[in-house]
């Protein structure tokens, strides 16, 4: 439970370092545009990629925390012996679709743009940095499910 911690604290602090980032982004694309009036080039596309970030990891984040949205209709009319199964279940079914979707597919599509060299328009940085978030939320996503079974934490 101690590394699930650090790994919460990690995910926790760059999730708002990125929030950071991309409010002081936003708020120098608003004073460019109509202070200085010429937009900044970079910050909308920025502003893009941060929220990708923000919005794959939060998932992540949130799925650690066991915050996420949950229908509990059927939980709800179980023992506890079928509740615990079900949310086994469960985490089982989001492991899988996380390994295949979220790892696998997330990997072929970063390996798709860095061996095809696609670049982001206006930063110039490699797509394939921007679509990493996607494997690496996969598997946090999967260590936390993990862990929540094997700890029994359901």
């Amino acid at each position: 439970m101690k590394f699930r911690k650090k790994v919460d604290k990690v995910l926790g602090t760059s999730l708002a370092i990125i929030m950071g980032v991309m409010v002081i982004n936003v708020l120098w694309q608003v004073f460019t545009r109509f202070v200085m009036g010429a937009p900044s080039s970079f910050t909308d596309e920025l502003a893009r990629y941060l929220m990708i970030w923000v919005g794959v990891l939060g998932a992540a984040y949130i799925s650690g925390k066991r915050m996420h949205v949950a229908i509990d209709l059927l939980p709800s009319r179980l023992n506890k012996e079928g509740q615990t199964k079900l949310k086994t279940f469960v985490n089982w079914v989001i492991i899988i679709f996380c390994l295949a979707a979220f790892v696998i597919g997330g990997l072929r599509l970063v390996y798709i743009t860095f061996t095809l060299r696609q670049s982001s328009p206006a930063l110039q940085i490699p797509l394939a940095v921007v679509y990493s978030v996607i494997p690496v939320s996969g598997i946090l996503i999967i260590y936390y499910k993990l862990s929540d079974i094997i700890n029994k934490e359901l």
